[in-house]
């Protein structure tokens, strides 16, 4: 099953940028703005590669784009180290919201580690309610700005580190606080998921929903640990699964592990600019996401890192557009996908769902007939 050959017009990104959107894998220190960071760093005594905001935001790009994920998480020294005192959280996570709202998103999930934001000596809980209370600080200058949106946390442990069990325990804490879900971040080679399966054993025990990094450095065999041995709600990237669907005869074959995933919904976070930079695809028009959308996968198109992607969701899904020919039936399928797929609680993603997303498709698709 191949992408199309042929590739109506795209959609226009200004239409794009109008329509209702999830986000389901944003990195909060991989979001900020170059003008923060340097402010922070002048602050703080940071030395930085570029010292104006265009050259900063093109050094994070173009150091980011080097082919291996390794490489490209270097490039979080910078951010991370503007994020270490209150203020700082709270300010970063305040114009995340207030940027991604701006791109018309309605609802998103930002992760970030805090065992990351401690040299300045804060503790975690310092942390995370510094950062929970810039996020409702930014929902409220979104809605007086016209944009309304929902940002709810993920709270990641490294996993070459040792203190996931102890960070699942903190994203518990603060469960309905904000606090949505957990995840395992950091490099992929050498990291398995199944490292941590204590910290995903206490989750499940606690009924915490979590999701994992898995299938973007390593291939399925790293799925496979983070669904079958710990239980994972959501795959973080996944999209070497591709690598276990046959595609060479006359029908697709999928492997046991594609079709548990696929069987029991659950959601693929793709991100498409940052799999062409970490080398977990080569180029984006053999991107798997159009040939897993097609097979029924549960995708869901993501921003990963704005900064070190230079890109929004909005231009992502205009990528997609303009590679594959999807409309606005592929962009909302993609969209209602992520809202079902995200730890809100059943009502409420039913509520954005039924009162935000469906009517705003409906009218953009009707529109579209006219």
């Amino acid at each position: 099953m191949n992408p199309p050959a042929f590739v109506n017009s795209a959609l226009d990104i200004d239409a794009i940028r109008r329509a209702p959107k999830v986000v389901l894998h944003e990195h909060l220190d991989g979001g900020l703005r170059p003008e923060t960071i340097i402010e922070i760093a002048d602050e703080i005594g940071h030395t930085l590669p570029e010292h104006e905001p265009e050259a900063l935001k093109n050094w994070f790009f173009e150091a980011a784009d080097s082919g291996t994920l390794e490489r490209y998480l270097e490039t979080f020294a910078h951010t991370v180290a503007v994020m270490q005192r209150p203020e700082d959280c709270f300010r970063v996570a305040s114009e995340a919201a207030q940027d991604l709202a701006s791109d018309g998103v309605v609802y998103a999930e930002l992760r970030y580690a805090p065992e990351q934001q401690l040299l300045a000596g804060l503790s975690l809980e310092e942390v995370v309610e510094a950062t929970l209370a810039g996020f409702e600080a930014g929902q409220n200058l979104a809605a007086d700005a016209g944009h309304d949106i929902t940002v709810r946390t993920l709270l990641c442990g490294m996993r070459h580190a040792d203190r996931t069990k102890e960070i699942a325990q903190l994203a518990v804490a603060y469960r309905d606080k904000g606090v949505v879900g957990f995840d395992i971040a950091g490099g992929e080679i050498g990291n398995p998921a199944e490292r941590h399966v204590e910290a995903f054993d206490y989750l499940r025990r606690e009924s915490m929903p979590f999701t994992i990094h898995a299938g973007e450095s390593c291939g399925p065999e790293s799925i496979w640990g983070a669904v079958d041995v710990c239980g994972a709600n959501r795959i973080g990237h996944g999209v070497r699964l591709i690598e276990d669907i046959d595609l060479t005869g006359d029908e697709v074959k999928l492997s046991n592990l594609a079709h548990y995933i696929r069987d029991r919904r659950i959601a693929l976070e793709v991100a498409p600019s940052s799999n062409l930079q970490t080398g977990a695809a080569e180029s984006i028009e053999t991107h798997p996401i159009s040939v897993l959308y097609n097979l029924g996968f549960r995708v869901t198109v993501n921003n990963d890192n704005r900064l070190q992607s230079r890109t929004s969701v909005s231009r992502e899904f205009h990528i997609l557009s303009e590679t594959f020919g999807w409309g606005w039936a592929e962009v909302k399928r993609c969209t209602e996908n992520a809202m079902k797929a995200s730890f809100l609680h059943h009502p409420e993603r039913r509520r954005v769902l039924e009162e935000v997303i469906r009517p705003a498709y409906a009218a953009l698709e009707s529109a579209d007939a006219e």
